[in-house]
């Protein structure tokens, strides 16, 4: 199994996770005066940066060349408009994991009113640098994962997890 070659963050077993913050960028608006939809997946992006610095492969996982994560899936939904300036606050859900796989959840909500704004339901997969495939999780980030999920496993399952697309017919 992969030794981690960097120190890792103490593992927050807050459940849900909420530890990622940000605020809505002057950039990240569109014509409409709010922010656009492809940077609210940019902002979920940020998070799930977090989460994966929380399990050990974050940016140092691929910097030091051990392996990478690749986004297999993912489904937004825009429950709210955030203008520029408005704090953002994600909180971050495991719902499952495997050997290789994450399946997760995070919710946007406005940093100070506490609204929900957004969530994302992704899965993300670990690769093995070299080879560019699947590969097994380190050990550490599966223990990690298999504590993560035991705190998070007490929390209802989110509403929107797990839906389709498709236009309601009455």
């Amino acid at each position: 199994m992969v030794t981690l070659p960097y120190p890792l963050v103490d593992l927050d077993l807050a459940a849900p996770l909420d530890r990622h913050r940000a605020t809505v960028l002057p950039e990240w608006i569109d014509w409409n005066g709010h922010m656009n939809v492809g940077f609210y997946v940019v902002a979920f992006d940020k998070a799930t940066d977090t989460l994966c610095t929380q399990l050990g492969v974050g940016w140092e996982y691929t910097r030091e060349k051990v392996g990478m994560t690749f986004v297999l899936e993912a489904h937004v939904t825009y429950d709210r408009e955030v203008r520029e300036g408005d704090p953002l606050r994600i909180t971050t859900q495991v719902l499952d994991y495997d050997t290789k796989r994450v399946h997760y959840f995070h919710t946007m909500h406005h940093g100070s009113d506490g609204w929900v704004a957004a969530t994302n339901e992704l899965i993300l997969m670990n690769i093995d640098y070299e080879t560019r495939r699947s590969a097994p999780w380190p050990s550490e980030t599966y223990r990690r994962l298999e504590l993560m999920a035991a705190a998070h496993a007490t929390l209802p399952r989110p509403d929107k997890a797990g839906r389709t697309i498709a236009i309601k017919r009455r």
